[in-house]
């Protein structure tokens, strides 16, 4: 059946997967990581995992440092959301129009020049603001313009069959980073200093640099009809999405999970006040870590679920895990029960993206999947930004316990509902 037909959601089995001779089942399936072109890029993201957190850290450390603010903070965070949703839609279109290994090269290029030019202000004790703001900015653009062409290129290096295990592998390693990214950055500040920080992620680039340039060339398939990369081509991704229901529901599932359910704008709050027997330190680092922990967990074990072909049912159920998860995690009056319940959720997070992912990879063209993944990039950035706010206001309306369960409730009612109500998901299989 053709992916491109709008009339019905439900496709016909694919080639079987080939079965794994190795008896535990349970592990990380890594059958992506023996094609060769997968796994230069899969260890491009693991190098880059790691550094681009490095940035992520001496960035908001470095605005603190010369304002003393965290509202400032804030707002140099911002400065960053809507040049990566600009150029996310946008670099998904010019993901479809162009060689996806020649955009890469590109944008894996601005991004390490704009790491470059970080340390350069920093080295220098430029002591501006306006000027990491804007160097924020630029590297986000960049951002926007690479996501979409990376994850768009994983399903001409695997087949379908292994998309699931891919995405797996993927989200495992930028969990990871995200884990290792800070307790590093929080090691090395104090010995080489938060200039250095920039530098370490420059070079990380370098060799994602070098891993792409070894990638086969990836231009439009054969038969695709010559494009420019502008606000139609961009309108036309919405019209997709729009006229397959399957991809609809999964953008609206991510959508569910994490502005109703992602409740870490309270976690502070949660920490000073609920978990302050704890120590509010040890708390609100247990807190922020859970989750990742999880994630990370569920890739390391993903063998268990990553040759399921039923991936519409994998979403619904992983999503009403996490709801169920996050109202367990509002009921706990205990540190370590709470904790454990955000792992749960956790895991049904990476469970969520690895089967999301996979379903924008097979059930889109090729010449749609950069613009599949462009609105994807968008959702994911998009949506706990949102929640941070929602969650923010209910917390300080009705208590954050309250907030935190009653969003998590939310999420498990609204998921079941449009399951119920849209079919198209609960069919869609590989």
């Amino acid at each position: 059946m053709d992916a491109s037909d709008s009339t019905t959601e439900e496709r016909e089995p694919g080639p079987q997967a080939p079965r794994r001779r190795h008896p535990r089942r349970w592990a990380m399936d890594t059958r992506p990581l023996r094609r060769p072109a997968y796994r230069r890029l899969w260890g491009s993201t693991a190098v880059t995992a790691v550094g681009s957190q490095l940035t992520a850290v001496a960035v908001p450390k470095q605005v603190y440092d010369i304002t003393g603010s965290s509202a400032w903070v804030g707002a140099a965070s911002l400065a960053g959301l809507v040049p990566l949703i600009v150029f996310a839609l946008w670099g998904g279109a010019v993901a479809d129009s162009m060689d996806r290994r020649k955009l890469l090269l590109i944008t894996n290029s601005g991004i390490a020049v704009t790491s470059l030019l970080f340390w350069l202000q920093a080295f220098a004790a430029v002591d501006s603001v306006a000027v990491l703001m804007v160097l924020l900015a630029v590297q986000q653009a960049f951002w926007g313009l690479n996501a979409p062409a990376r994850s768009a290129s994983i399903a001409r290096l695997v087949p379908e069959h292994e998309l699931p295990a891919a995405g797996a592998l993927g989200s495992t390693v930028m969990q990871t980073g995200q884990i290792a990214g800070p307790l590093l950055a929080g090691a090395l500040i104090p010995v080489i200093g938060l200039p250095e920080l920039y530098l370490i992620d420059a070079l990380a680039l370098c060799v994602t640099v070098w891993a792409v340039h070894r990638l086969p060339p990836l231009p439009p398939l054969a038969g695709t009809a010559a494009r420019r990369a502008g606000v139609k081509e961009i309108a036309a991704g919405f019209r997709y999405i729009s006229g397959h229901t399957v991809l609809l529901l999964s953008f609206l599932a991510d959508i569910v999970a994490m502005v109703l359910g992602m409740p870490r704008a309270l976690f502070p709050q949660l920490a000073a006040q609920t978990f302050a027997g704890y120590g509010e330190g040890l708390a609100l680092g247990l807190l922020f870590a859970a989750i990742p922990v999880g994630a990370v967990l569920g890739g390391l074990f993903s063998g268990t679920f990553s040759r399921a072909r039923r991936h519409g049912w994998m979403v619904i159920g992983a999503v009403v895990v996490w709801g169920a998860a996050i109202a367990g995690f509002g009921l706990s009056g205990s540190l370590w029960i709470a904790v454990a319940f955000l792992a749960v959720a956790g895991v049904a997070d990476m469970v969520s993206m690895v089967f999301r992912g996979a379903i924008l990879l097979s059930a889109a063209t090729d010449e749609m999947r950069g613009r599949m993944q462009g609105v994807f990039t968008v959702v994911v950035a998009g949506g706990p930004r949102l929640a941070d706010l929602l969650h923010g206001t209910a917390g300080s309306a009705f208590g954050p316990r309250t907030a935190v369960t009653g969003g998590g409730l939310l999420v498990v009612a609204v998921m079941l509902a449009l399951a119920a109500a849209v079919p198209a998901l609960r069919r869609y299989r590989v």
